[in-house]
């Protein structure tokens, strides 16, 4: 069972994680214009994301274009946005359920729903990881075989950008950090599953002397009683000797 700092370090990768993956969703530089061939001496750097394709003149002006259409984007593409969505969406869920699984939080419940709070957000981050390293792997895999395609133009070649890296560091982020809440509270506890809140060390002492009190009352109430008339009599009487 993890202690409660490797719960709080999980915590911190995953949100580092969630940053991660937006970032790369939204930046624009998911693959560059390559520097090969005549590429070297142009004057214009192009770079190619998500959601918008950007040019870099040599001016210092700098122009974007929004993809509207989806339908006639590559399929890589268009799973790379899907999958990068839904990975901002469930990291996002993960990290609220991992907010109430944390044990040095207050809210949650008690030991059984913070348990299994903690293993539904790890849950979401590995598989927010998962898909987030899917478009990544894949959008790699496309520009670099398009790189080695003899029949492409070099001017048409481009090499992985910088959001393809955050997407890979973003999504070890994710695996580490699921990992770290999935293994938080695997194993078997002993004793009561709910927390307990009990009283301050002086209420609980006091207490304990008053049900002690109560306790020696009641047994000196049961052997009064139980004693015969006789015995209860306390002097002498002139009958006892007629």
């Amino acid at each position: 069972m993890a202690s409660t700092g490797m719960q709080i370090f999980g915590f911190v990768l995953a949100l580092l994680g969630i940053m991660g993956a937006m970032v790369a969703t939204l930046l624009p530089n998911w693959k560059v214009s390559a520097d090969v061939g005549s590429n070297i001496i142009t004057a214009i750097s192009q770079m190619q994301g998500l959601w918008m394709d950007c040019t870099w003149y040599s001016t210092g002006m700098f122009s974007c274009t929004l993809k509207y259409s989806v339908l006639s984007l590559p399929a890589y593409l268009q799973t790379a946005r899907t999958t990068m969505v839904l990975c901002c969406v469930l990291a996002a869920m993960g990290l609220c359920l991992a907010s109430l699984g944390l044990k040095c939080t207050r809210w949650g419940g008690g030991r059984r729903s913070k348990r299994h709070a903690s293993i539904a957000s790890g849950g979401c981050f590995v598989a927010a990881g998962f898909l987030c390293l899917v478009p990544a792997s894949w959008f790699t895999n496309e520009v670099i075989t398009n790189f080695l395609d003899s029949s492409v133009p070099e001017s048409n070649k481009f090499e992985p950008g910088g959001a393809v890296y955050v997407a890979f560091v973003s999504a070890g982020f994710l695996f580490v950090g699921g990992s770290i809440f999935c293994m938080s509270c695997s194993g078997k506890r002993h004793g009561p599953q709910d927390l307990v809140l009990l009283p301050p060390p002086d209420k609980l002492l006091l207490q304990q002397q008053q049900q002690q009190l109560l306790q020696q009352q009641q047994e000196l109430q049961h052997q009064y009683c139980s004693l015969s008339p006789l015995d209860n009599k306390t002097g002498y009487s002139l009958q006892d000797y007629v």
